[in-house]
């Protein structure tokens, strides 16, 4: 008897005749989405219930976190695990660590999505801003993304999403750095995996129209129609570069021809545009306050 997967099902195929019969046992691959509950996490977690993939939702908000399982099993008809954690809390981190490595509920899917803007100066005397998206943004990444290469690794299958963004290209103080982390990370967590079935994209994304910009008290009118992406194409690309193999997607025509010209830009032109954006940030923010 040889064990297959097919499409979200586990397949049991019993050889002993020429011809193979195939008995599904009807577990669902389950894909577990950190700040699963707003914004791209949210989209994720539609997107991947529609594919038909049980979930574990992992976010703060407890009452969002039910309202969110709720909507998605109803419409869906998948389980939805909700798992309340703060992911800025190391022992929440090794409580959703312990969740991802449990062999007696595999996770096939780990997408390390959580995070926020950050617009504090890299000057300020007050660091927890930056402290809070260093723990958040890049040690917890970092954390359960080797958890859950290390899992995926004993079983021979499995796939990571890292959420970045096209700012890790820039110079827009720690959130371009944090970005720039995560696709670095990416590249090298897919390097060590490579060859055992494993596969590690990082998800590099532009304006994409979701919450997120209004959450971060980010003034979104001077950016032009043209540049804003829909939130459920870039996961659908996310996915499928992701089941492709590829290591680093940037989703959609505009953004890759943009990002392609700043590869090869100066870096003198890359800080002078980066301060523009951070300078009009700043000030949207201060407007906010």
């Amino acid at each position: 008897m040889i064990f297959r997967r097919q499409n979200n099902f586990v397949a049991a195929v019993y050889s002993m005749s020429d011809t193979p019969c195939v008995a599904y046992s009807f577990r669902m691959a389950t894909a577990l989405v950190t700040g699963g509950t707003s914004g791209l996490g949210a989209e994720f977690a539609r997107t991947l219930a529609r594919r038909g993939y049980d979930l574990v939702l992992v976010a703060r908000n407890v009452e969002r976190l039910e309202s969110t399982a709720a909507d998605l099993r109803t419409t869906f008809g998948v389980a939805v695990e909700t798992f309340p954690a703060d992911l800025s809390d190391r022992a929440d981190v090794s409580r959703v660590v312990d969740r991802i490595t449990d062999d007696a509920r595999p996770i096939e899917l780990l997408v390390n999505n959580a995070g926020f803007g950050v617009h504090t100066p890299l000057t300020s005397v007050d660091t927890s801003k930056h402290d809070l998206a260093i723990e958040v943004m890049m040690r917890t990444v970092l954390v359960l993304g080797g958890a859950a290469g290390r899992t995926m690794r004993a079983r021979g299958h499995g796939a990571i999403i890292n959420t970045s963004s096209v700012a890790g290209f820039m110079a827009m103080g720690s959130y371009s750095a944090a970005k720039a982390w995560v696709t670095s990370y990416s590249e090298g967590l897919a390097v060590e995996l490579h060859g055992t079935g494993v596969r590690v994209t990082a998800l590099c994304p532009g304006w994409v129209r979701t919450e997120f910009h209004d959450r971060a008290g980010i003034t979104t009118g001077s950016i032009p129609d043209a540049l804003w992406i829909d939130a459920g194409l870039t996961i659908e690309a996310g996915l499928r570069a992701s089941e492709r193999g590829r290591v680093i997607v940037i989703p959609s025509v505009r953004f890759k021809f943009l990002f392609f010209f700043v590869r090869y830009l100066p870096r003198s032109v890359i800080r002078a545009i980066s301060g523009k954006i951070s300078s009009s940030r700043r000030d949207s923010v201060e407007s906010h306050a």
